[in-house]
C-alpha cells in the first residue's frame, strides 16, 4: 500500500472545505477529550480489578476506550473473517502496523482477550502506562533482546483458555506505507508455546492518522482476520519459511506490497 500525501488524503475523504472545518474540532474537542479519556480509562483498572476479573476489565477499559476514541474521530471499522477465531483457543496474533490508530482498531474490534507486547517507553504515557501494567500487558526493552525474551517468558502462563498475545512483528510503525521486514520474536513465541498464529491485515488507518505527523482525519478502517497458521509441526529450521508465509498472508490484501 503506497503512502498517501496530504493532498490525496484531503481531496479523497473530506475535501478542502471539510479539512478546514475539521481542524478546530480536532484541536479543541477531539484531542483534549482523547487525552482525558486515555487518562480516565488508564487509571480505571486500578479500581475495577479489585472486584472484577481481568478479562472483563480489559474489555471495559480497553475496548470501550478504543471505540469511544474511534467514534469521536470519527473512524468507522468493518471486520471480516470472525469465523476464523475459536473463542476457546489462544493465539499468537500478528498484524501489520502503519498507524497509532491500529491500536484502537485491534482493541476495539478484534473481539479477542489478548495481551500486548509493547515497548517499555509506553509505560511513561499518562494513564495508558499504568492501565497496561495493571491489565498484564508485557513491556519489553527492545534494546536488550535477552531482557525482552525474559519478560515474554515470564508472561507465558497467561496465554491459556482463549487469552492470546499480540505482536506487531515489524517492531514499530512503518514510515513508508509499506510493510517492513518481520522480526523473529512473535514466531519463536508461537513455537515455544505451541500456539497457532492468527494473521491480521489492517487497512485504512494511515489515511486516518499517518505514521509520521499529527494530521488526523476522519475515515474508514478494515480488519481482515485470516485463517490461523498452525505451528505444531514447525521447528526452528522452518522459522524463516513460517515468517515469510505469514507476511505474505498479511500483505495479500494490501496494494503494491
Amino acid at each position: 500500500m503506497g503512502r498517501l500525501g496530504l493532498t490525496d488524503r484531503i481531496l479523497s475523504p473530506v475535501g478542502w472545505v471539510g479539512w478546514w472545518l475539521y481542524q478546530p474540532y480536532k484541536l479543541f474537542i477531539l484531542i483534549p477529550i482523547m487525552f482525558l479519556m486515555t487518562i480516565f480509562f488508564g487509571f480505571l483498572p486500578v479500581l475495577l480489578l479489585t472486584f472484577l476479573d481481568s478479562r472483563r476489565v480489559s474489555f471495559i477499559c480497553g475496548a470501550l476506550w478504543a471505540r469511544f476514541n474511534a467514534y469521536l474521530t470519527p473512524m468507522l471499522v468493518t471486520v471480516s473473517g470472525r469465523e476464523n477465531i475459536d473463542p476457546e483457543q489462544s493465539y499468537v496474533i500478528i498484524s501489520n502496523h502503519f498507524s497509532f490508530f491500529d491500536v484502537f482498531v485491534l482493541y476495539g474490534w478484534l473481539g479477542v482477550d489478548f495481551k500486548w507486547v509493547i515497548k517499555k517507553e509506553m509505560r511513561r504515557i499518562p494513564g495508558l502506562g499504568i492501565g497496561c501494567e495493571k491489565l498484564g500487558h508485557i513491556f519489553i526493552d527492545r534494546s536488550d533482546r535477552k531482557a525482552a525474551l525474559a519478560s515474554i517468558n515470564a508472561a507465558k502462563p497467561r496465554f491459556i483458555h482463549g487469552t492470546s498475545v499480540i505482536f506487531f512483528p515489524e517492531g514499530t510503525r512503518s514510515r513508508t506505507g509499506r510493510m517492513g521486514p518481520f522480526k523473529k520474536g512473535a514466531f519463536r513465541v508461537a513455537l515455544d508455546l505451541g500456539l497457532p498464529i492468527l494473521p491480521i491485515t489492517l487497512i485504512g488507518t494511515p489515511e486516518i492518522l499517518p505514521p509520521t505527523g499529527t494530521d488526523l482525519l476522519p475515515g474508514r478502517a478494515e480488519v481482515i482476520i485470516h485463517p490461523p497458521v498452525l505451528t505444531e509441526d514447525v521447528n526452528e529450521a522452518d522459522l524463516l519459511k513460517l515468517m515469510n508465509q505469514c507476511r505474505g498472508i498479511i500483505a495479500g490484501p494490501l496494494k503494491a506490497e
